[in-house]
């Protein structure tokens, strides 16, 4: 039967499915969000909004099949970025697929160690927690994308490995320069990282450590709406010892002062640096 719907995916490798539909209808999905929580305890109504949602079009995806598509991501607050199948797949290796594999590499290491060593989890703190965070997604998944993506990820698993030996070998010279040259470069490109705010000169991003007593994440909150001081965008690090976590709260830099100033006065610890 005729119909003039089209077809789009959500699956984390692109290459084997590109190969297997020839069809002016369809085309290949992948948005890149998502929660490690499994079923409904997953959900998130703004999941995707400000998201990276890949398309994955071949040369017999229609153009209407794109347009729409790409609509009704957009309509969702993605934004949308278009991919050859081939390259999707190597590049969700890198900054995906391995990392997913070396967090459970690294969590499965601390375990074997913690039966050494009794204290050593509890003594985890916030940057082996922000590391190891993705490995408590289920494995079920991991099977079959590891299956479906292997030539990619073994590639983006010898590199990891031989840049890893690299740093050994700096480390055990004990060439300081050369492992500051190194953190310096990986310090100076996460802080490049694309951010997903319009106009980041424009704001200021408050830390606050989150102390340990009921309402104090909400108060965070609550406190800037006191003080007319919007919030763009936030998000909850890494555990730090005696705390819940740390907010990192972007306000509009004009009252990021104005809200330091009351979170002092309530008790909490802020600290404030520019965006860009």
């Amino acid at each position: 039967m005729e119909t003039t719907g089209v077809v789009t995916d959500v699956g984390g490798v692109k290459g084997p499915l590109a190969s297997a539909i020839d069809d002016a209808r369809f085309v290949g999905g992948h948005p890149m969000a998502g929660s490690e929580l499994e079923g409904p305890d997953g959900a998130d109504a703004a999941m995707f909004s400000g998201a990276v949602w890949v398309l994955t079009p071949v040369a017999s995806t229609a153009d209407t099949t794109f347009s729409t598509v790409a609509r009704v991501i957009a309509d969702m607050g993605a934004e949308v970025v278009a991919l050859d199948p081939q390259r999707h797949d190597e590049v969700v290796a890198v900054i995906s697929h391995v990392p997913h594999l070396t967090a459970a590499t690294l969590m499965g290491l601390a375990a074997e160690r913690s039966e050494e060593h009794a204290a050593l989890l509890r003594l985890a703190a916030g940057g082996f927690r922000d590391m190891t965070r993705i490995a408590s997604g289920h494995p079920d998944i991991w099977l079959d994308v590891c299956a479906e993506n292997r030539e990619a990820i073994l590639v983006g698993l010898d590199s990891l490995i031989e840049a890893l030996s690299v740093v050994r070998g700096v480390v055990d010279a004990g060439d300081r320069q050369g492992l500051f040259e190194r953190l310096e470069h990986a310090r100076h490109a996460r802080h490049n990282l694309p951010s997903s705010v319009t106009h980041p000169e424009t704001l200021a991003e408050v830390r606050i450590p989150i102390p340990d007593r009921p309402g104090a994440a909400a108060e965070i909150f609550t406190l800037a709406a006191e003080l007319g001081v919007n919030i763009p965008g936030f998000e909850v690090v890494h555990m730090a010892e005696g705390h819940l976590g740390v907010a990192v709260v972007l306000v509009d830099a004009r009252y990021s002062e104005r809200y330091r100033g009351g979170l002092i006065a309530r008790g909490f610890r802020p600290s404030i640096q520019p965006l860009a």
